[in-house]
This record gives C-alpha cells, structure tokens and sequence, in this order.
C-alpha cells in the first residue's frame, strides 16, 4: 500500500499510521452514504474496522449514519512492510526481493527486515472474518485496506479463483490464495445461507 504526501513522493503504507486527505474523507462520507441507501431502514447492522487511523476515520463516517460503534480488529491491518514502512517507495523498491513466478509465493521472504509474509497476513485476515461471519447479524459492514479487501472478499465468497482474476493475480498466487486455508487455517464453521447474509466492505486505503 503506498500513501502520497507533501511534495508528490510516495511513502510506503502497511501498518504505518498516515491520515487521510481531505478529499479521501469526501469519499468516505460518499461511502457512508452508499452503504446508507443499500441497507433498510431498521436493519440489524455490525460494524467492524481495521484500528489504523485511516480505516477508523472511515468508520466513524459510517458508524455516525447507521448509530453504531465500530469493533475494531488489527487483524483487518494491511500487509505489514517492516522497516520499510513509512520510509519512500523508492527506498522499498531498492530492497525489494519479488517472489518466483513458481513454487512458493506465500511464505516467500521479500529480503526487509520485519516485513510480514503473505502466508501470514492471509492467515490473520481469514481469521478474523471466521470470527465475524459466526455472527447471525444480517448486515456486517467491515472497513478494511485495498490489499486486504481481497483476503476478506475470498473469505466470504469462498471462491479464490474468481476473487484473483478480478484483481489480476498471477495464477501461481491465484492457486495459493485457493488452497491458504486448507493449509495454514482450521476448516470454518457452519454459516447461516448466504442468501440470508450481506457482507459490505469498505476499502480505506
């Protein structure tokens, strides 16, 4: 994830605590409203958030029309970039190692110290939406980060390989993503039916 500041240069995000711009706080104000207008009047509503400061300020946009208070969750962070987080793009860029094209992509190590692998972050975002989908509410409301939306989304569809081909992933990650939580996760408990089920995520960046 990569945060634009003063002067046009690029920051590296992950778990470091930017805010958001004006103009992203207008988009979060849009997507109260959207999920407002998608959502019944009266309805039963659960409101979750990654807790860095850029998903929470979403949140509260969100938590302020639906007169909810948001349970915020670390598992829901983006990816984590270690002691790149923060620092320019370019200077990740320099020490990024990228993964192979084959053989393992999860677990691969991308050469910065403290950096988390994405056997791991897939691991904690699945996790975590086990937890929430146990719920009965019939309309959750998670506010997350862009890479980690697709974790969330895959969880709740249970269909990787749609999930990978709508965000371009090579079909090697594609196939990691299909078989993460037969190797890393316990099986998920048994859900209400999904038609009776509706999951909005919000993405914050």
């Amino acid at each position: 994830m990569q945060v634009p500041v003063g002067g046009g240069v690029v920051h590296v995000g992950g778990w470091h605590d930017s805010q958001l711009t004006p103009a992203v706080v207008r988009a979060a104000v849009s997507i109260a409203q959207a999920l407002l207008a998608q959502i019944p009047d009266g309805a039963e509503v659960e409101l979750f958030s990654s807790d860095l400061q850029r998903t929470l300020r979403t949140a509260e946009e969100v938590a302020e029309l639906f007169g909810v208070k948001p349970v915020l969750d670390r598992r829901l962070r983006e990816k984590s970039y270690g002691e790149a987080e923060g620092r320019p793009q370019e200077w990740l860029d320099q020490r990024f190692i990228p993964p192979p094209t084959v053989g393992e992509r999860m677990d691969h190590d991308e050469g910065v110290k403290g950096a988390e692998a994405k056997a791991s972050w897939a691991q904690r975002i699945y996790a975590a939406m086990d937890e929430i989908l146990r719920n009965p509410c019939e309309h959750q409301i998670t506010v997350t980060h862009g890479g980690s939306l697709t974790c969330i989304v895959a969880s709740w569809i249970q269909d990787a390989d749609r999930v990978s081909q709508l965000c371009q992933l090579p079909g090697a990650l594609r196939q990691h993503h299909h078989t993460a939580r037969k190797r890393l996760l316990p099986q998920p408990p048994s859900r209400q039916p999904r038609r009776h089920r509706h999951l909005n995520s919000a993405k914050a960046g």
